[in-house]
């Protein structure tokens, strides 16, 4: 029994540590030993580069954003890098670069090799010092390109990540905890720049100096190996909360369930060819936060498990495990009735958040199968319900 109740403690002791003690460490280090960025009103020549398949639907609202924000048109050129396209995509970015002040170049690959390909061919065929990387979806507030360049006036400074806000389409469902969890993750993401380092990026809003800008193989995912890129050449990747991008949230579970399947594919792939970086003798505070932040979280399935089985082999021992057994039970229900809920076209409510949480650490389990088994998935297929809600009600800072 003594076994199953170590096994207990030490799943629950874990878990708690990756979801609460890690951000809380974080934050007191962050507040206790905070480490600046120099910054300064600078206007480097900027190259957008956004890489699109098949975005008709957006591809105009994203360009009109773009050259709508608050930065010199002499000194702003954006890169559309179309990773073979056969809707009007290409068409769509012809016209705006037959008609715009600023530079618009557009780039077709023939055979569809994934978005890193294309993104790293969209780099090739940009001229600016600094390259801000971008979705097709996403729409960034006005000032977001002078906030993200300031950053760059520190010789420090590799990468500069800015903010994300997911905008839910309902009050209610995967949507809104979608939104939700991301709040969360914004919090230890200011924590670990404000310490020091980011581990990760969002994809759709971050900038790098082209100096250090690396070639990934097709198989990595930018936004997660970008910060171990920027490390290893002994510079840092910091979060610019004033540079806003603003991008909608799936509002179906299969749409969020297949998107965090790949990309927690490519993350495992990720941390597995950049394995070096975890080690805490060679790089002390950057390895802690990967593993802290990242490893331990993707155990969770395995803890939530082990904590499952292990207080069930106990609840004849103690009032403790009948009531943990039953606390967890309880929550998998919550889980399961979100799921009938979301199947009936019924209202969440309380079971939104256990639902998100399951569906979030079975793609996890999926996620891990896929890498096990060797798959890796270079190309993407977005998917858009409709046309970009967000650029109806937040254009540019409007």
């Amino acid at each position: 029994m003594l076994t199953f109740e170590i096994l207990f403690f030490v799943s629950i002791a874990m878990m708690a540590y990756g979801y609460v003690g890690y951000p809380l460490l974080i934050w007191i280090l962050s507040n206790a030993l905070p480490r600046p960025v120099r910054k300064a009103d600078i206007l480097p020549r900027i190259s957008v580069v956004i890489t699109a398949h098949n975005e008709e639907q957006g591809i105009g609202a994203k360009l009109a954003n773009t050259l709508s924000l608050d930065y010199p048109p002499e000194k702003l050129e954006i890169v559309v890098a179309s990773d073979c396209s056969t809707d009007g995509t290409e068409d769509i970015v012809s016209d705006f670069a037959a008609k715009s002040k600023s530079k618009i170049i557009l780039y077709r690959q023939n055979e569809r090799l994934g978005k890193t390909v294309a993104q790293h061919q969209g780099v090739r065929r940009s001229s600016g010092e600094i390259i801000v990387l971008s979705d097709a979806t996403t729409l960034y507030d006005r000032g977001a390109l002078r906030a993200l360049a300031r950053n760059f006036a520190d010789p420090e400074v590799g990468c500069v990540a800015g903010q994300l806000s997911y905008v839910s389409r309902s009050s209610d469902g995967i949507g809104k905890s979608c939104s939700s969890y991301w709040s969360y993750e914004k919090i230890i993401k200011r924590a670990e720049s404000d310490l020091g380092s980011l581990i990760g990026v969002s994809g759709c809003i971050y900038a790098v100096r082209r100096s250090c800008f690396a070639q990934l193989a097709p198989a990595m995912i930018d936004d997660f190996v970008i910060a171990s890129e920027i490390h290893l050449q002994g510079r840092r990747t910091v979060y610019e909360s004033d540079a806003i991008a603003i991008e909608d949230t799936n509002s179906r579970s299969h749409e969020e369930f297949r998107m965090r399947v790949r990309v927690i594919e490519q993350t495992f792939n990720a941390l597995h060819h950049y394995r070096q970086v975890m080690n805490i003798r060679r790089h002390g505070l950057f390895a802690f936060q990967m593993i802290s932040h990242k490893v331990i979280r993707y155990t969770i399935p395995l803890l939530l498990c082990v904590a499952l089985l292990s207080s069930l082999s106990l609840v004849r021992t103690s009032p403790v495990y009948v009531a943990a057994f039953a606390g967890q039970t309880l929550f998998y229900l919550a889980a399961l009735f979100g799921y009938l809920a979301e199947r009936l076209n019924l209202k969440l409510g309380l079971f939104g958040a256990p639902y998100y949480f399951i569906l979030i650490n079975l793609a996890i389990v999926v996620a891990f199968w896929k890498f096990m088994r060797g798959e890796a998935h270079v190309t993407w297929s977005p998917f858009r319900p409709g046309t970009v809600s967000s650029a109806d009600a937040y254009v540019a800072g409007e």
